[in-house]
């Protein structure tokens, strides 16, 4: 293992897996060759074989580890099968129980267990139940948050009940550039979980208007107007387009499911409607009224200026990281 690795990866930075298929195989194997662990999306329904096509398009692209994270809150029984046939890395799961059921399948098809938790008591949980990491998200990150506090109170707490059970604490949330992860590091993660930037890298499968306002829009906001039908009480931050500042205050009693549809896209290989509110982010195949879609990022998207390489995404975070450290820590 290399500078700060985590769970047998060269370096302590993941990609989130960015749904609903904007982490591809292109994306993750680029993060993964540069000695990141990347994760692809499996679909929000049962589509075990489109899963496991997904999982070997990457395997022709990478010969290094990667993951594939599950949202527990739509079906998924078979698609977690799946991943553990073809004996993926890492799962990560997401907004739903991760059970020590769970965890004991996986680890007995060899494959490690990686939560994504919210609050201290989720974290509690997650420990109890053997996970091999956990990814805390503050309520900074981009897309679907689940809990309430900020990263900088809530990471600290969790490392401390972590303590000496040998897993490893992932930090989550605004963190876009080498100061980012120099910070989470000293709150006592061993690594860090980007989203927003990796949706901002050439390999993503963002639509190239989503990439181009991550670039030229700077605020966010915490919401819950998009996909409430869809994903009820699921609340996210989102881009503030101009689409967005127009609605945001829609009616509690209003969702996607009366709105017109605003644009089609394919999406992990089934043509889909997207409608107006409904919380689809789109990407490479969208068509229509691309800038009233849902974008969403976290709070640290006015630090990215330019759409890079995974790979120097990678590259960036580790040397940047490194030398901050010895440049402004090392004398101390």
């Amino acid at each position: 293992m290399g500078w700060r690795g985590i769970l047998g990866f060269e370096y302590g930075i993941v990609q989130a897996p960015l749904g609903p298929d904007i982490s591809g195989p292109e994306l993750v194997a680029a993060v993964a060759n540069a000695g990141g662990l990347g994760f692809l999306r499996a679909p929000d329904w049962e589509s075990p074989d489109y899963l496991r096509g997904l999982i070997r398009k990457t395997r022709t692209l990478t010969d290094k580890p990667f993951g594939v994270g599950v949202v527990l809150a739509f079906p998924h029984e078979e698609n977690v099968n799946t991943i553990l046939d073809e004996k993926v890395a890492v799962l990560q799961v997401y907004w739903g129980d991760c059970s020590e059921e769970l965890v004991l399948k996986a680890h007995q098809a060899g494959v490690k267990v990686v939560p994504q938790v919210g609050s201290f008591e989720d974290a509690k949980k997650a420990i109890s139940v053997g996970v091999d990491a956990i990814i805390v998200q503050g309520r900074e990150a981009g897309g679907h948050v689940i809990g309430q506090e900020g990263l900088i109170s809530l990471l600290p707490r969790v490392v401390d009940l972590v303590g000496d059970h040998g897993i490893s604490v992932i930090a989550a949330g605004g963190i876009v550039d080498a100061r980012g992860y120099v910070a989470a590091l000293a709150l006592g993660a061993q690594g860090v979980c980007l989203g927003t930037r990796f949706v901002a890298t050439e390999e993503s499968y963002a639509h190239p208007t989503y990439k181009r306002n991550l670039i030229e829009l700077n605020k966010t906001e915490y919401t819950n107007v998009f996909g409430r039908a869809r994903w009820p009480n699921a609340p996210q931050r989102a881009l503030v387009t101009p689409f967005f500042d127009e609605w945001k205050s829609l009616p509690p009693h209003e969702n996607e499911v009366n709105q017109p549809v605003i644009g089609h896209a394919t999406i992990n290989g089934e043509e889909k409607e997207i409608r107006r509110f409904g919380g689809t982010v789109p990407n490479m195949t969208a068509t229509g009224d691309i800038e009233s879609m849902a974008m969403y990022a976290g709070q640290g998207v006015g630090l990215i200026n330019e759409i890079l390489p995974a790979s120097e995404v990678v590259k960036r975070l580790v040397e940047g990281a490194q030398q901050l450290i010895q440049k402004e820590f090392s004398g101390l």
